[in-house]
């Protein structure tokens, strides 16, 4: 069996194991394994192949995977759900006191406290959502 041939069984073991991994690490050798059946293919010896894979693996880990974790680690830069109605401008439908109240956020009601438990808020007042407890928004007077 040709050399290359080992080095592309070799990379296919290591993509496969990285899919179940999701480490970037196996991910990286099998592409140095990539390479190195290319150097096998053109004809280079034993001991350049096994250069060209330690050499293309070493740049892999310490080059590529940092940048890989760096992106895969990066905050979410958009809220979603009712974090992203945080902030949110409302509109009070009936009173909101610091015990219950009804307020449209973009379309959707939702029930209502008073972020401050001694405010009255009267219905039509524009109101923010200061924060959501299950499922009642606490909003403050827009001023």
């Amino acid at each position: 069996m040709d050399e290359w041939v080992i080095w592309v069984i070799l990379a296919l073991v290591l993509g496969v194991a990285e899919i179940f991994t999701l480490t970037a690490s196996l991910g990286m050798l099998g592409v140095a394994a990539l390479l190195t059946a290319a150097g096998a293919a053109i004809g280079l010896p034993v001991p350049l192949q096994l250069l060209v894979f330690g050499l293309s693996s070493t740049a892999g880990l310490f080059v590529v995977r940092p940048l890989a974790l760096r992106h895969i680690r990066q905050p979410q830069l958009s809220r979603f759900g009712v974090e992203a109605l945080v902030g949110k401008p409302a509109y009070v439908v009936s009173e909101v006191t610091g015990r219950d109240g009804r307020i449209r956020i973009g379309g959707e009601e939702w029930s209502a406290r008073a972020y401050d438990e001694s405010l009255v808020i009267p219905t039509g007042a524009t109101v923010d959502v200061i924060e959501i407890e299950g499922a009642t928004a606490l909003v403050y007077p827009r001023e």
